[in-house]
């Protein structure tokens, strides 16, 4: 259920069912184990196939690292879902253009998932995380500007190092292409969830 309370996730690709439902339910599963209920990651895609499961070789995959893909129809991306996210991760930046350019006030929310993960990485050298007592939602809610504060410390000398891959219609490789790339970074990010939680969480 989502509260006012989640900590409101938003992972994007394109016709959301190959990678953002990955993204989705493998982070939800992860989030879940931090805190139940605390998190609630959703996904939509720029060019949903509206309705639609997610593919079987991404559902392998989510199963694979510890996540559900029952249940899943794919969502068309809307202003009003960039509106209620707290952090918003793309699978390109091509993704980020797309969601800037429908909503500019999700700037400073909005990363690809990929530069997210070393921005946190970055983040956790030169910070410790939270107080004991830090306030779980609080933290998380403000943890976008905090990673876009040490964005400069977590450049690729290669653009494409930021996407995700698409594998959609394509064969296994590219399947296990995507999940060579996406996956560390899903993982850093709960790693970063873990490592950073309040004292008694």
């Amino acid at each position: 259920m989502e509260t006012s309370s989640n900590v409101r996730i938003l992972t994007v690709c394109s016709g959301n069912i190959c990678r953002s439902p990955v993204a989705e339910r493998i982070l939800q599963a992860g989030f879940d184990a931090v805190r139940p209920g605390a998190f609630r990651v959703r996904s939509a895609g720029t060019h949903a196939v509206v309705g639609a499961p997610v593919q079987l070789p991404s559902a392998r995959i989510i199963e694979s690292h510890g996540g559900r893909p029952d249940g899943f129809a794919a969502r068309q991306l809307t202003p009003g879902m960039l509106r209620g996210a707290d952090l918003i991760l793309t699978m390109t930046a091509a993704h980020r253009s797309d969601v800037v350019g429908m909503d500019p006030s999700a700037l400073k929310r909005t990363f690809t998932i990929r530069e997210f993960a070393r921005m946190l990485n970055a983040l956790e050298a030169r910070d410790a995380g939270p107080a004991p007592d830090a306030d779980l939602f609080t933290w998380w809610k403000a943890l976008p500007g905090r990673a876009a504060a040490v964005r400069h410390l977590a450049l690729v000398q290669n653009a494409a190092d930021n996407d995700v891959a698409d594998p959609y219609r394509l064969g296994p490789e590219a399947y296990q292409r995507m999940e060579d790339e996406l996956a560390p970074a899903v993982l850093t990010i709960l790693g970063f969830a873990h490592r950073t939680a309040p004292a008694g969480v």
